[in-house]
């Protein structure tokens, strides 16, 4: 079976070809590379599973090196240049989600609930913003529908990649009827 990489830099996740037109687009793009093998293999395992659901595109941008006596100015700074490169991923028609520590924490079934009422309003398309180390700028938080937040305790960044594939597959089955989500 033919497979498409859908990472414009590295091609390391692929999804595979579908039968018919996805209901949804979504386009997922976080700051850094993911390197680690189970965290490639899960999220390709994933994008697998929501083949039928969704066409999911993930980007990785490059991270900005900071180092840990960085000053608020230079944090500051680094996080533009981050943002200025998630922004090349960000569709004009879709329902931005900015994954934030602070932003609103949802079920799975309010998630869910997300999609199927973006569909109502026309919303077929999706980006998903991921930031790195320091997160993303008040600018994009506020350029995005919803600041969505998987919890207070902090993740890697290359997990959290894992866990938003997952709860977006978890979603698609939720919205289809399907038994995935007990």
């Amino acid at each position: 079976m033919r497979k498409e990489p859908y990472n414009t830099e590295s091609g390391l996740f692929q999804q595979p070809p579908r039968e018919g037109k996805a209901m949804y687009k979504i386009i997922i793009t976080a700051v850094g590379k993911i390197k680690t093998r189970y965290l490639t293999e899960g999220i390709n395992d994933y994008l697998k599973r929501t083949a039928p659901y969704a066409k999911v595109v993930i980007n990785e941008v490059n991270d900005e090196h900071i180092p840990e006596s960085a000053s608020e100015a230079d944090i500051k700074a680094a996080l533009e240049l981050e943002a200025k490169r998630l922004e090349r991923f960000i569709v004009d028609d879709a329902f931005v989600i900015a994954c934030d520590l602070y932003g609103v924490q949802k079920t799975s079934e309010q998630f869910a609930e997300t999609f199927a009422k973006q569909a109502l309003y026309g919303k077929s398309k999706f980006c998903f913003l991921i930031g790195g180390s320091y997160g993303l700028t008040e600018r994009l938080k506020k350029r995005s529908q919803l600041r969505l937040s998987f919890g207070r305790m902090t993740y890697p960044h290359q997990l959290m990649r894992l866990i938003l594939v997952e709860q977006i597959y978890r979603a698609m089955k939720i919205n289809s009827g399907g038994p995935y989500h007990k």
